[in-house]
C-alpha cells in the first residue's frame, strides 16, 4: 500500500486546528460580549437603587428648604386645624410627613402621585384616580404614595410601621397626629378602595380623618401595594419655635 503524501497529511492535522481556533474566537466574543452586558446591567442596577436616591435627595432638599423658607417669611397667623396654609401651593409641597419607625427624617409632601413628583424624592397626595382629603379637612382620607426603591426610595422601610406607631403630619400653622391601626402588606396596585373616604379594608365603618401611606411592594419591584391606615389622634397649634409633638420628641430621645 502506498503511503500517503506527507502535505495530505499536514493539512489534515491543520484542518481541525483551524477549526478549534474559529470555534475559540466565537467563544471569546460571546464571552466578551456577556462581561460587557453584565458591567452594563451593573451600572443600570447601581444608577437605579443609588445614583437617583442621590439626585431626588437633593432634589428633596432643596424644595423642602424653599417651602420652610416661604413658612417663615409668612406672617403668624390664628389658624385652627381646619385652615390650609396660607398660599396654598399644593405643587410645590403642602407639609412634611414624620413617621419615626420607618424614617428618621422628614418627607416633603406635594400635590400628585405621578413620576415627575415622586421622582424628586417627596411623597404626594393621591389627585387620581381618586381625589385625597386635606389633613384640614373635617373628614376624609389623606392618601399619600411615595417611591419603595430608587428616586429616594422615602418609603422603603415601610414594613417597619407597626400598629400604634404614630404618624405625624406638618403644616405650616398644625401638626396633626394620627396613629397607625391596619396594615395590608400585600394588595393588587389596582385595589383603589384602600383610598376610600371610609378605608373598609381597614376595618374603618364611619367617617372620621384617615391617613393612608402606600408604595410598591415586594421590595425592588412594583407588582402588588403595600398599605399602612392611620386615624387621627389630635392636632396641636405650631408654636413659633415649631416644637415637635411628644411622639416626635420620644423618637429622637429629646
Amino acid at each position: 500500500m502506498a503511503d500517503a503524501a506527507p502535505g495530505a497529511a499536514s493539512a489534515s492535522r491543520g484542518a481541525p486546528s483551524a477549526a478549534r481556533r474559529r470555534i475559540a474566537a466565537v467563544v471569546g466574543v460571546f464571552g466578551e460580549l456577556l462581561i460587557t452586558a453584565g458591567v452594563v446591567l451593573g451600572l443600570f442596577v447601581v444608577y437605579s437603587l443609588w445614583w437617583t436616591n442621590v439626585i431626588a435627595n437633593q432634589e428633596a432638599a432643596r424644595d423642602s428648604d424653599a417651602v420652610r423658607e416661604q413658612w417663615a417669611a409668612q406672617p403668624e397667623e390664628d389658624a385652627d386645624d381646619t385652615t390650609p396654609p396660607r398660599e396654598f401651593e399644593p405643587e410645590d409641597g403642602v407639609g412634611f410627613l414624620h413617621v419615626p419607625t420607618m424614617s428618621g427624617s422628614e418627607i416633603l409632601v406635594k400635590e400628585g402621585t405621578n413620576p415627575d413628583t415622586l421622582n424628586g424624592g417627596v411623597a404626594g397626595y393621591y389627585t387620581d384616580p381618586v381625589q385625597s382629603s386635606m389633613p384640614w379637612d373635617e373628614e376624609g382620607n389623606f392618601s399619600i404614595a411615595a417611591h419603595r426603591d430608587g428616586h429616594g426610595a422615602k418609603f422603603h422601610d415601610i414594613q417597619d410601621i407597626e400598629e400604634g406607631d404614630p404618624i405625624v403630619f406638618e403644616t405650616k400653622n398644625t401638626w396633626y397626629i394620627y396613629r397607625a391601626y391596619a396594615i395590608l402588606p400585600e394588595t393588587s396596585k389596582y385595589n383603589i378602595e384602600v383610598l376610600d373616604p371610609i378605608p373598609e379594608e381597614s376595618g374603618a365603618t364611619e367617617a372620621g380623618r384617615y391617613i393612608t401611606l402606600t408604595t410598591c411592594t415586594p421590595v425592588y419591584t412594583s407588582r402588588y401595594r403595600y398599605i399602612v391606615w392611620g386615624e387621627l389622634e389630635r392636632t396641636e397649634h405650631v408654636n413659633a419655635d415649631r416644637t415637635p409633638p411628644e411622639e416626635l420628641l420620644e423618637a429622637s430621645g429629646d
